[in-house]
C-alpha cells in the first residue's frame, strides 16, 4: 500500500530552540512534527472534521543524522502511511536542501475534540488522504 501524498512543512528556527551545544534540542523535533502532522490535517480533512476530531501523539522514534543550526532551511517532508482503525502512521523526514536531518515515524491518535476519547477514522477521511486508492480504504483499516 502506497502512502498518501507528501506534505512538506516549511520549519522556522528559533533561538530558543538552540541548545548548550549550540544546535537545536531534541526535543524541539517533536514540536515540528506535531505542528507538520496538524497542518497536514488541516490542510487535507474536510472543516468539519478538522473541528470535530484531534490528533494526540502515542510515539515517535527519531533518527537525528545531523544537527540542526539556527539560520538554517529546514523542511519536514510528511507522508501518512496507514490509517488503521482511530491511529495514523506518520513518516516525517527533516531535511537542510538534499541533506537529511532527522527521520521520525510516528504514531497518532484520533480523539473526538469533545469527549477526548478516540474515534475510528471513517472512510470518507481516509479517501480524503488517498484520494487515488478509494477502492482500498477498507484495507488501510485493517
Amino acid at each position: 500500500m502506497s502512502s498518501s501524498h507528501r506534505h512538506d512543512f516549511p520549519i522556522r528556527i528559533e533561538s530558543v530552540d538552540i541548545d548548550f551545544m549550540g544546535h537545536v534540542n531534541n526535543a524541539v523535533y517533536l514540536k515540528w512534527v506535531q505542528e507538520a502532522v496538524v497542518d497536514h490535517w488541516q490542510c487535507h480533512a474536510p472543516p468539519e472534521a478538522v473541528a470535530a476530531y484531534l490528533w494526540i501523539a502515542l510515539k515517535h522514534e527519531i533518527t537525528y543524522r545531523r544537527p540542526a543550526l539556527l539560520g538554517d532551511k529546514l523542511t519536514a517532508s510528511l507522508s501518512l502511511e496507514k490509517v488503521q482503525r482511530e491511529s495514523a502512521f506518520y513518516e516525517t523526514i527533516v531535511r537542510r536542501g538534499p541533506d537529511v536531518v532527522a527521520e521520525i515515524k510516528s504514531r497518532w491518535c484520533c480523539v473526538d475534540a469533545v469527549a477526548r476519547q478516540p474515534v475510528r477514522v471513517s472512510d470518507t477521511i481516509i479517501r480524503c488522504f488517498f484520494p487515488e486508492h478509494p477502492e482500498t480504504t477498507r484495507a488501510l483499516q485493517s
